[in-house]
C-alpha cells in the first residue's frame, strides 16, 4: 500500500452491486420477460452473479437453454429488456445498507465522492436522479463520457479531474475485477466489495486489491483507520 498517500481527497464507486443494490429491478424485469415468453420465472439467486455484467449477459444467462424454442433471439430479447427497465429504472433499487451513512460521513469530511461506471448514461442519470443521494455525487462517468471502459483506467482518472483530486488520494471501491485492474492502474486505493454481484466459484482473492470487505458497512471504518481520520 506504499504506492497510496495517507491523504483521503475523493470516494469513487461503481455502481451496480456496490453503491446500489438494483438486482430486484432486473430480476423483476427478466421475470416479466420470460412471462412474455411463456416461461417460469428464474430465481434472484440464479440470475444475481450477471447482474454486474450487464443487460446482455442477464438476458444469456435467463434465456440461452431455451433459445430454440422462444419466440424473439438474444438480441431481440435484450432490446425489450432495456425498454422496460428505461419505464422502471428504479422500483425497487436503493443504496446497500451503510452507503447512506457513510455519504453523510464523507461530507461531514468535506470529501467528496462519484461514480464510474460501464452503466450508459441513458439508464445511469435517472437512477440517480430518483435516488437523490445526499451529499450529491461530485462526478458521474459513463461509457458516453470516456474512450475506454473498464478495466482502462480513463474513467476514474477522468472522475479525478472532475473532483480535483489526485489519483493517489482516492479510493475506488467496486464489485467486480475489472474494478480492482482500473483502480490499480489509476494508482487508487482498491476496495474489493464482496457483499456485490460475485459467482460462488470467484477468487476475490486474486483480484490483487487493497482491502476486502464483505458490508458497505465496512467502508466507512477502514476508511477511517486507513487514512487516520478521527
Amino acid at each position: 500500500m506504499t504506492r497510496h498517500s495517507k491523504q483521503l481527497e475523493a470516494v469513487l464507486f461503481d455502481l451496480d452491486g456496490t453503491l446500489i443494490d438494483t438486482a430486484a429491478d432486473f430480476h423483476r424485469i427478466i421475470n416479466i420477460l420470460r412471462g412474455e415468453q411463456n416461461l417460469p420465472p428464474i430465481s434472484y439467486e440464479a440470475l444475481l452473479p450477471s447482474v454486474s455484467d450487464g443487460a446482455r449477459a442477464m438476458v444469456e444467462s435467463a434465456f440461452s437453454a431455451h433459445v430454440g424454442t422462444i419466440s424473439s433471439n438474444l438480441a431481440e430479447l435484450q432490446t425489450r429488456m432495456l425498454e422496460l427497465y428505461l419505464q422502471q429504472t428504479c422500483v425497487d433499487s436503493h443504496p446497500f445498507s451503510g452507503i447512506t451513512a457513510l455519504l453523510h460521513w464523507l461530507g461531514e469530511q468535506s470529501v467528496p465522492w462519484g461514480v464510474v461506471t460501464n452503466k450508459p448514461w441513458l439508464y445511469t442519470e435517472p437512477l440517480m436522479e430518483q435516488l437523490n443521494l445526499q451529499p450529491p455525487a461530485g462526478s458521474l462517468v459513463c461509457p458516453e463520457h470516456i474512450q475506454h471502459k473498464k478495466p482502462h483506467p480513463e474513467g476514474l482518472l477522468l472522475a479525478c479531474q472532475q473532483l480535483n483530486c489526485a489519483p493517489q488520494n482516492c479510493v475506488y471501491v467496486g464489485d467486480h475485477i475489472r474494478d480492482i485492474e482500473a483502480g490499480n492502474r489509476a494508482g487508487m486505493l482498491t476496495v474489493a466489495a464482496a457483499y456485490g454481484y460475485i459467482n460462488s466459484n470467484e477468487d476475490i482473492s486474486g483480484w490483487n486489491s487493497d482491502y476486502c470487505i464483505d458490508q458497505a458497512t465496512e467502508l466507512q471504518p477502514l476508511l477511517a483507520r486507513h487514512y487516520n481520520i478521527h
